[in-house]
């Protein structure tokens, strides 16, 4: 019951809701991520939680790279997009291009940092990038999606 409750309230965190892109060696993969939080100013960290049984988990492992981009508040649209299955089939008909880490940037956002992999820690069932933002751009001014203005909710599970 306790579990439960603590559960609930951390639901009522609100964090961003992020596109995550990541590539290896010819692979590419997209997927939402909400654990996403800026560490340090100097240098310019970000940290990421990922579950390992995802397949960007072992995109970021191998390459050492990864990309957030914000979702504009109007755009809930591209999440279903990034929540299929098949890898390739997310970017179809999609603008992007390759960023300086291979990672694919996407042209429809609010911004993006694309971030090398300093640290990795597994405190828990979520493995936790830091990556150093490299590079990125405020694309629109457009207001960005949260988790209080989205209907689904990751609680972490998987």
């Amino acid at each position: 019951m306790m579990k439960e409750k603590l559960i609930s309230a951390l639901g009522k965190m609100t964090y961003g809701i992020y596109v995550l892109t990541s590539a290896h060696d010819g692979e590419i993969n997209g997927m939402i991520a909400s654990w996403v939080s800026q560490v340090s100013y100097d240098p310019l960290l970000v940290m990421v939680g990922v579950h390992p049984n995802r397949y960007s988990h072992r995109l970021i492992s191998q390459s050492g790279g990864f990309a957030l981009h914000g979702v504009a508040k109007d755009k809930t649209s591209l999440l279903k997009t990034f929540k299929g299955p098949d890898p390739a089939a997310k970017f179809a008909g999609l603008a992007w291009k390759p960023g300086k880490t291979g990672s694919p940037i996407l042209t429809d956002c609010v911004a993006f940092v694309e971030c090398e992999v300093r640290t990795r820690y597994e405190p828990g069932n979520h493995t936790l990038f830091i990556g150093e933002v490299i590079d990125g751009d405020l694309v629109s001014d457009a207001k960005p999606l949260t988790t209080a203005d989205y209907a689904g909710q990751y609680l972490g599970k998987d």
